[in-house]
């Protein structure tokens, strides 16, 4: 078992016009378990290369006034569709639970997932790290997020460099108790998706085969997740998380593929 890495410091770095103070957590994801419940697949375009939505690591670290989030992946990125970003084909949503409350949030993942989270892992804040622009992703929300759109933050700006994808929000707009070491969190990498189907919230969909432009191993219903790596159990990045994951990520299809067992999304806490 790998030693456990998960850890909240406080740090002091002294400047010529003071002290700045930050805090952080970090988690860490098993290599390899880029895979969904399992048996998905990557497009076979050559944009999707191996291990770029595999994510390893996951740190949130205080700055001043802002919440920093930071997610590792295990590939190096590229911006093959010229977002300007640094990154083109991932996507992530970040979800927040502030309270530990059961009742209290929201148990459907966002629009396009096709995932819920456990009554008592109810997430009452999400941040989108995209490469679109924000106002486009703003726009989406707004059509598509319905009483959920309130509780979305998007960064002034998401950027994408080596292996990492970064973006910031003002602490004071997440609310809480303001205690975000407490928080519980999960992170949902996704693929980006500039012509999303129906009412999915720019979420490109896994198929039962794969194409050039859709993940391989679902369903073509709307029974599968469409998710392809997630944090699990306590989020130290033991090889036993990868079963964790698959079997959160677990489904059940019906003839027309509907759902009758929906994936059940759990947080991860530091502790």
């Amino acid at each position: 078992m790998k030693r456990r890495v998960i850890a909240t410091t406080l740090l002091a770095t002294c400047a010529f016009a003071g002290t700045t103070w930050a805090q952080q957590v970090e988690f860490r994801d098993p290599a390899g378990d880029d895979n969904g419940p399992g048996a998905y697949v990557y497009p076979t375009d050559a944009a999707y290369k191996e291990g770029s939505f595999d994510l390893s690591a996951f740190k949130v670290e205080k700055v001043g006034d802002k919440l920093n989030f930071e997610a590792t992946v295990n590939a190096t990125l590229d911006d093959p569709w010229r977002t300007g970003s640094g990154f083109s084909v991932q996507m992530l949503m970040i979800f927040i639970d502030q309270d530990h409350q059961p009742g209290s949030g929201f148990t459907e993942a966002l629009p396009g997932i096709d995932a819920n989270f456990a009554s008592d892992d109810a997430w009452d804040k999400a941040i989108i790290l995209s490469p679109q622009s924000p106002d486009r992703v703003a726009k989406e929300i707004a059509a598509k997020a319905g009483r959920m759109k309130d509780a979305i933050l998007l960064p002034s700006r998401t950027k994408g460099a080596g292996r990492k994808i970064y973006g910031s929000v003002p602490l004071a707009d997440l609310g809480g108790d303001g205690d975000f070491t407490h928080w519980g969190y999960q992170v949902v990498v996704q693929s980006n998706e500039g012509f999303p189907a129906g009412s999915d919230l720019l979420t490109r969909r896994v198929n039962e085969e794969a194409s050039s432009q859709r993940f391989g191993g679902g369903n073509d219903g709307t029974c599968d997740p469409n998710v392809v790596d997630v944090l699990a159990g306590q989020g130290i990045g033991d090889d036993g998380e990868t079963g964790a994951q698959h079997a959160m990520l677990g489904y059940e299809c019906a003839d027309d593929g509907s759902a009758e067992k929906t994936a059940t999304l759990k947080m991860v806490r530091h502790r």
